[in-house]
């Protein structure tokens, strides 16, 4: 059902230039670039965001996020069509030699969705039990992934108060040394710097991966509905060649619901 995962270049390139606009604006103002490593400022804005999402959400859905967050930038090519020719060997195979001989190929489903799915078709549910069960079990996954991008678009809206704390401590370094001169550049750097990181990060990398994880959760949900129709389908006694014709037609209609919703957002 589903190939390995690989690393995405336009994701990592994504990341790689956003810090490069921002170092090079620096650059391009005539300023150095040492000054935008702020150990303090970081200390604030990154660490005062990870402690905000402590108090927000539950250890184990952040993670959870975590994890979504690191596979971002990894690539999984799903096919639909290749997932409706399995299907329909599938169907051709139990219309043959009865549905048992489906229990071989759960250990080489490749995704625990799919593996229970034939699971469920090999104890012997019925078409209207199958759907029901992996209908909850979808329902699941994906308020599991709306909370892990919640995870991360909270996080954006944490950033930049962040940010704003730490060039309030920075201003108040700078008044505490008004009579040293030489220690106000520290301040004033800290002080602006952090409201660089906040904002930066909350707007060139929290909410990009926000959406980059909603996108993936989208086309992993469409892939079990696909599941769902094909092994009910499947149960339900349907001909290989009826059961590819419906399924190519569902990811059709699924390609069209995609493309409104993306041309909406």
């Amino acid at each position: 059902m589903t190939a390995a995962r690989r690393l995405d270049p336009t994701s990592v390139a994504g990341v790689a230039l956003t810090v490069a606009l921002v170092a090079g604006c620096q650059w391009l103002e005539g300023g150095a670039l040492r000054t935008l490593a702020q150990g303090a400022a970081a200390l604030v804005v990154f660490g005062g965001t990870a402690a905000a999402l402590l108090v927000s959400f539950p250890f184990e859905t952040l993670r959870r996020a975590i994890a979504a967050a690191a596979r971002a930038f990894l690539t999984r090519p799903v096919s639909e069509l290749a997932l409706v020719g399995q299907f329909k060997q599938y169907a051709m195979c139990t219309r043959r030699r009865g549905v048992l001989v489906l229990e071989r190929d759960i250990a080489d489903a490749g995704d625990l969705f799919l593996a229970r799915a034939l699971e469920l078709a090999v104890d012997g549910h019925r078409p209207d039990d199958i759907r029901r069960a992996l209908e909850i079990d979808s329902r699941t996954r994906e308020d599991r992934d709306e909370a892990c991008a919640g995870v991360l678009e909270a996080a954006a809206g944490y950033a930049p108060t962040m940010g704003i704390l730490g060039a309030v401590l920075g201003l108040i370094q700078v008044m505490e040394h008004l009579a040293s001169p030489s220690r106000l550049g520290e301040g004033i750097a800290v002080a602006f710097v952090a409201t660089v990181y906040g904002v930066a990060s909350a707007n060139l990398l929290f909410m990009p991966l926000a959406t980059r994880m909603r996108a993936a959760a989208r086309a992993d949900a469409v892939t079990r509905e696909l599941v769902i129709e094909g092994m009910t389908a499947i149960q339900a006694g349907m001909h290989p060649r009826t059961l590819e014709e419906q399924l190519l037609a569902f990811v059709a209609e699924a390609g069209a619901r995609a493309s409104v919703s993306d041309r909406a957002a």
